[in-house]
């Protein structure tokens, strides 16, 4: 679920593109299918970490039934923190099994 957070960051994208990026940033390792994906996205929208874009490319460049999808001011936070909390486990891990 972190990985789609990060794959809004840095813009909109459509659900078939968040798939796409979170396979190329983790080099194939995680790879989500179509329904988890859109039942992740249907759970940060009713919690308020994303939100459909009303904003549309122009049709003709573009397939008029995707939907896009932005990360909210709230789901940034959620990805920090979730961040931090990552990176800080990290930090332990290093320290009682030594540095990695």
């Amino acid at each position: 679920m972190f990985q789609v957070l990060v794959a809004l960051a840095d813009g909109e994208k459509h659900g078939y593109a968040v798939i796409k990026e979170i396979a190329r940033r983790t080099d194939g390792k995680v790879r989500l299918r179509a329904g988890t994906l859109y039942a992740v996205i249907r759970r940060f929208v009713d919690d308020g970490l994303i939100q459909e874009s009303a904003e549309r490319p122009d049709p003709a460049l573009d397939d008029e039934r995707r939907r896009y999808y932005r990360i909210t001011d709230r789901g940034r936070a959620v990805a920090m923190a979730e961040a931090r909390r990552m990176t800080d486990t990290l930090a332990q891990a290093r320290a009682k099994l030594g540095a990695m």
